[in-house]
């Protein structure tokens, strides 16, 4: 039981029923436990305003939160200063039991590119503060921006240090490239990508994820970690998902267990809630039957136009039956999509537009065509489950590049750090953009200054200039002139307490798609 029985009582008891139990439960609050404890969150700045996120949860692990199967009136306030003397903006919103209690606040009206701290309040029970900032008017001339960009947090792999150090960042704003959960049931003994068992960190709770209260559950596990929190409390988030919110390798309606597409509709919309409820989006993003609009563009004065892409929802099936595969004839399929004929013709239009100095596609999965044999296999092998399987699609995007010279990509997935040169033609052509790809928070463990067969990879490949196998994440200082890419990085997630060093810095100069080691 979370709420005192007399407070429970006075809900209970009211004769409008649960229609007065906000407004009796708003007033009379007094909750056995803190339910605060998932933290707070903003997220899709903009020049006058950003979403603040909570969700009520004083026993997170427990259905329903421990939370009362009601709504409930909750407070929320945005200062101009850390000590809230100066409160800018402030009002109401109902936590509602239909979405696990969470509360999506769109605060506008605040001045442009600047910070401010927000908080929300149950009665007597106050949230930690949180800062976020806003973003430069679209019309601003700006000469720097730095942003985070990180993604791929299996809590059983290890610890969240990294966020820990990105709290402590001097961040714009921070671009997740999703993989905040992982699906799997709890695997004790813990294989490297090695092969061999590797030391096990800590445990997920429950079984494999299908409903609702599944994803609901290990959502209030990952949100539990304090490093998470303070990254969230410190910066204002751009999230996007990849695949383990829903399935590992899942597109389209195409689930990787041979569920009929009917049950694995069931299974996404059930992950598509569960992640909307934990994540400070707009209402532009309120998932429904079709689906849940997560790809949406941001710019950052005149200096940077953010493209934040899904490769997901609308991505035909994997070639080859997925996995690492040598050529078939299904990495050359015409029809074949990554982003799907709607959203190819969105990000066209804006990218013809010309409407700041650098582009950057901020998105999930390797674009560059990498061959990824590491012995003496007698052909190229690429990732299926990346762009490298999906020839015409990457194909036409490049070739839309071409010509702009000041387009990054931004991308996650593979637990490693990349840095490389987008080439038309299968890598051999023109480069046309620049890839930096980051490494996880902590998927794969500790990691290794560089994995086994990484040498083999860099001779194959060589638009391909850098590779690391530690976890972390990336910062990018931009200037009108000049881009250039961090790869910070831990020792270890196996144990507590690794300090934060950059493995590598990489630079891009505007109007030369090509890397330079910093």
């Amino acid at each position: 039981m979370t709420l005192t029985r007399r407070t429970t009582l006075l809900g209970l008891t009211t004769g409008a029923g649960l229609l007065a139990a906000p407004a009796i439960l708003r007033a009379q609050q007094l909750f056995a436990a803190y339910p605060f404890r998932l933290g707070i969150a903003a997220g899709d700045p903009a020049s006058d305003g950003f979403v603040i996120w909570t969700r009520l949860a004083p026993e997170p692990l427990e259905r329903h939160g421990g939370m009362p199967m009601a709504p409930i009136s909750v407070d929320w306030q945005v200062a101009s200063d850390d000590r809230f003397s100066t409160v800018v903006a402030k009002g109401s919103a109902f936590a509602r039991p239909e979405l696990a209690h969470s509360v999506h606040v769109e605060v506008g009206g605040l001045s442009p590119d600047r910070p401010y701290w927000y908080r929300f309040s149950v009665g007597r029970e106050r949230s930690v503060a949180g800062r976020a900032r806003t973003l430069p008017l679209a019309s601003t001339a700006i000469d720097r921006l730095r942003f985070g960009v990180c993604g791929c947090q299996n809590y059983e792999d290890g610890l969240f240090t990294a966020y820990r150090h990105l709290a402590d960042e001097d961040l714009a704003f921070v671009f997740h490239y999703g993989d905040y959960i992982y699906e799997g049931r709890s695997s004790p003994v813990p294989v490297g990508y090695d092969g061999r068992p590797r030391r096990f960190v800590r445990a997920h709770e429950g079984q494999l994820l299908f409903d609702l209260d599944d994803y609901r559950r290990r959502y209030a596990q990952y949100k539990m970690d304090a490093d998470l929190q303070a990254a969230h409390a410190a910066h204002a988030w751009f999230p996007t998902f990849d695949d383990h919110e829903v399935e590992n390798n899942w597109v389209g309606d195409i689930d990787q267990e041979d569920d009929p597409p009917e049950i694995f509709a069931l299974r996404r919309a059930a992950a598509f809630q569960a992640y909307y409820e934990h994540m400070p989006f707009r209402r532009a993003a309120f998932p429904g039957p079709s689906g849940m609009p997560i790809h949406r563009r941001a710019k950052v004065g005149q200096l940077l136009d953010l493209h934040l892409l899904d490769t997901r929802q609308f991505r035909s099936d994997q070639p080859c039956d997925d996995g690492f595969k040598a050529y078939c004839a299904g990495w050359d399929d015409p029809k074949a999509q990554v982003m799907g004929a709607s959203q190819e013709a969105w990000l066209t239009t804006a990218l013809k537009e010309k409407r700041a100095r650098w582009n950057a596609l901020a998105q999930q999965v390797m674009v560059m065509p990498l061959d990824r044999r590491t012995g003496a296999e007698p052909a190229p092998i690429r990732n299926m489950d990346s762009w490298g399987g999906y020839n015409a699609p990457r194909e036409r995007l490049l070739s839309r590049l071409k010509g702009l010279n000041n387009v990054v990509v931004l991308t996650g997935d593979e637990h490693q750090n990349f840095a490389g040169e987008l080439r038309l033609d299968g890598g051999r052509g023109d480069a046309v953009a620049v890839e930096f790809v980051g490494t996880s928070i902590s998927s794969g463990g500790d990691g290794a200054d560089t994995r086994k067969g990484a040498d083999r990879i860099l001779a194959n490949n060589p638009f391909l200039k850098f590779s690391n196998d530690r976890r972390g994440y990336m910062t990018c200082d931009v200037t009108p002139e000049r881009w250039e890419t961090n790869f910070r990085v831990v020792e270890h997630v196996s144990e507590p307490g690794a300090a934060i060093a950059t493995a590598a810095a990489f630079t891009v100069e505007h109007g030369a798609p090509a890397l330079h080691r910093a």
